[in-house]
């Protein structure tokens, strides 16, 4: 379910000849209204057109427009249905993920594979932080493991007791992610012990959330097949939002991450009832 609602307490107070004058250039690259679109993403991480023509008072053609435009000037990243931030911002190439927190995502997968126990059968998503932990699981000595990562499946070739299967399907972007209907018909097929799934944020709510639709309905499927989800993450997710829900607090086991400050601790923890596991 897309994030459709994330701009509802944006409350826009409007003038006489408002949309002449946000329709006015405010240089020569952008309007007024335009700039007002790259702030409002850039502090929420996306926004949808219906919303944004709701708030804005025109219509949805005006605003796909708009998104055009930007996303032509490199300030956002079009999406279906909606505008994000730029990979360069927020979501960063796959290769520079890679190098940011490091550490963090180190000890993260330490932890998590310390709660997956001998003789297990794991189910592991994509990303970097899936990725350290498909790292870690190196040091089990029985394990059967399933993967939608070509990456991980390349850090778990060839281990001595880790039995693995690749999850078939199409390659989708440059972190070698496996994904389309033949990943999800494959998934439904077996039962896993643990599924460890990644994600990029949340909702307001406390649905866990992510940017890849096609990845999110993989990471849905293994979580419905799963005995126990556990959700993987450094602390600067918990304050970010993504484009497509995952799922709701309770359909998770635990979310591991490297940090958890006060305020998250109230609000993930006390609110939404999640349970936080600290690496």
């Amino acid at each position: 379910m897309l994030c459709a609602h994330m701009e509802d307490n944006l409350h826009i107070v409007k003038s006489p000849r408002w949309n002449e004058q946000l329709d006015a250039p405010l240089n020569d690259t952008i309007t007024e209204r335009q700039a007002r679109i790259v702030e409002i993403v850039s502090q929420q991480g996306f926004a949808t057109i219906d919303t944004l023509a709701r708030d804005f008072g025109v219509s949805a053609q005006s605003v796909r427009r708009d998104i055009i435009k930007l996303d032509a000037e490199g300030l956002l990243q079009r999406f279906h249905g909606g505008v994000g931030v730029r990979e360069t911002s927020v979501r960063l190439g796959y290769a520079e993920k890679r190098t940011v927190a490091a550490d963090a995502k180190q000890r993260i997968a330490r932890r998590a594979a310390a709660l997956i126990e001998e003789g297990s059968t794991v189910f592991l998503d994509v990303g970097t932080t899936v990725e350290a932990v498909a790292h870690a699981l190196c040091e089990k000595r029985q394990l059967m493991v399933f993967t939608t990562s070509l990456p991980a499946a390349a850090i778990l070739t060839g281990r001595p007791g880790i039995e693995l299967f690749v999850v078939g399907g199409a390659v989708r972007g440059a972190d070698g992610s496996l994904a389309g209907e033949t990943t999800l018909a494959t998934i439904a097929r077996f039962r896993f012990d643990y599924a460890v799934i990644g994600y990029s944020g949340f909702d307001d709510d406390g649905a866990m959330m992510d940017f890849d639709m096609e990845k999110v309905a993989v990471k849905q499927q293994a979580m419905a097949r799963a005995a126990s989800v556990l959700a993987v993450g450094d602390s600067s997710k918990f304050a970010r939002h993504a484009l497509a829900r995952i799922a709701l607090p309770d359909a998770f086991g635990t979310i591991v991450t490297d940090m958890l400050s006060v305020g998250d601790q109230k609000r993930f923890v006390d609110t939404f009832g999640y349970e936080v596991t600290v690496a």
